[in-house]
């Protein structure tokens, strides 16, 4: 592999963290989906209680040496993130519950959590890639949203599946695809049931 190829495959990677692919995704929802005096509080409460947390868990995990690096790539390291990353996943879905977040929202932040879930009890077996799961999910929901941007979050999923899969290994092709698959599942949910 070429060292240009990596170094794509490094950008594409970083992009397409879920942390950075969600938090663009939410704020693509919020401003087109909510009033605009309405979507700042929204975005701010979220930031609050759940991206500024999860960055800071990903974060001082790696400066800790508790896990190898930001994806937590390691299966094992990834027993000890879950218990974490989940209650900070209901945390901010409690905050856009109590925030009177519109209903088809709040839909986004209780599956966001059972995706979660789901992969930690997946990661008995297999680890999942989170970085295919939530790309996917959030082209899905964008789809819904706004046919532009979920365009190019398409091209850019597609990137994430080619990066963590070909270039920088971390992923096998079934844990990429179950990413795929649990993502469009969740992403259907979201934005097509009314559930």
């Amino acid at each position: 592999m070429s060292i240009r190829a990596r170094r794509l495959a490094v950008v594409v990677s970083w992009i397409g963290h879920p942390l950075v692919f969600v938090t663009i995704s939410v704020g693509i929802v919020l401003t087109t989906q909510v009033a605009s005096r309405a979507a700042i509080p929204l975005l701010a409460a979220l930031f609050l209680s759940l991206i500024a947390p999860m960055g800071l868990l990903l974060f001082f995990g790696v400066r800790s040496g508790r896990w190898a690096d930001a994806d937590v790539s390691v299966r094992e390291e990834r027993r000890r993130f879950y218990p974490i990353a989940v209650p900070l996943s209901a945390l901010g879905t409690i905050v856009m519950w109590l925030a009177n977040t519109p209903r088809s929202i709040l839909r986004g932040g209780v599956i966001t959590l059972l995706l979660l879930i789901a992969s930690a009890i997946v990661n008995h077996w297999s680890k999942i890639s989170l970085h295919t799961l939530f790309a996917t999910y959030c082209t899905v929901i964008l789809f819904r949203v706004n046919i532009f941007c979920a365009s190019a979050a398409l091209i850019l999923a597609g990137l994430v599946f080619w990066s963590r899969l070909l270039l920088l290994s971390r992923h096998t092709i079934s844990e990429n695809i179950s990413g795929v698959a649990l993502g469009t599942v969740g992403g259907i949910a979201t934005a097509w049931m009314s559930i």
